[in-house]
């Protein structure tokens, strides 16, 4: 499997972090036995299939994957639960070098067009009701990706917060116990309730959440480009742009290896 793509798609640095999280997979016997395909290989497959948003049918054969192996393999490591715990790992690295911002997290959605329907879509209000899921996006103040999820198009973004500050994993630190606690929240007055006002003040929280009618978008504009700018790393993912998978669940998991990936471009490489 080497390749200059194949290097360039997943470094040795990356797969350090990615190898030892992966389960164990037994080889399918088959007529006078094959050789198993490396787990290096199938991963490879998979970033080109979420970097370049081909179809299964359309991965390079330089990687020596076949396409019911890659595409099996990357379901059985979805349900594995493998991205959100690369994801963590790779925060956790940047926890540990004071590289989390914890003065404030951002949060936004995107939408877009789910071709096949499927779980965790909606109708789309704004896009003349055709079928679509959303991308909500929690980011620390710098926009380093914290937490993601996904549902349907038609799920108001003032019921996602919630469960995403809820979700924030504790990341370690530099000094002292690992934190999940931000100092305060930013939205835009699309997450203008009462009760996530509440439920961050509960949580010791500050809020920074713009009220309709009263608060002038211009204010949080000097940090809601920071989000915009997370979701439009996410969106160079291109298997993000429209939605092809039926499942949810593999669909939530290309976006959570995006995030996991995304922030792992923002740690210091080796040259």
């Amino acid at each position: 499997m080497e390749s200059s793509l194949a290097t360039r798609l997943v470094p040795d640095d990356l797969w350090a972090l990615v190898e030892p999280l992966l389960p164990g997979f037994e080889a399918r016997q088959q007529g006078g036995g094959t050789a198993p395909i490396e787990d290096r290989a199938v991963f490879t497959a998979v970033v080109y299939v979420l970097t370049a948003g081909c179809a299964w049918r359309h991965m390079p054969g330089e990687f020596g994957v076949s396409v019911p192996t890659a595409h099996r393999r990357f379901q059985a490591w979805t349900r594995a639960g493998v991205w959100p715990r690369l994801h963590r790992a790779v925060l956790d690295a940047h926890g540990e070098a004071g590289r989390v911002d914890w003065s404030s997290v951002i949060v936004d959605a995107a939408s877009l067009r789910a071709k096949k329907g499927g779980t965790l879509t909606g109708l789309n209000p704004v896009d003349r009701g055709k079928t679509g899921s959303k991308l909500h996006v929690l980011a620390d103040a710098a926009g380093l990706p914290l937490v993601v999820a996904v549902s349907g198009a038609n799920l108001h973004d003032s019921h996602a917060p919630i469960p995403l500050v809820a979700s924030i994993p504790a990341i370690r630190s530099p000094h002292g116990p690992p934190r999940r606690r931000p100092g305060k929240l930013r939205a835009d007055k699309a997450y203008d309730q009462q009760g996530l006002r509440r439920f961050l003040r509960r949580h010791g929280i500050g809020v920074r959440i713009a009220r309709r009618g009263v608060d002038s978008t211009e204010r949080l504009g000097r940090h809601r480009w920071k989000i915009e700018r997370t979701i439009a790393w996410l969106d160079g993912y291109r298997r993000l742009t429209i939605r092809y998978e039926r499942n949810g669940l593999n669909f939530l998991g290309f976006l959570c290896l995006a995030a996991a990936i995304t922030c792992w471009k923002k740690l210091p490489h080796p040259t």
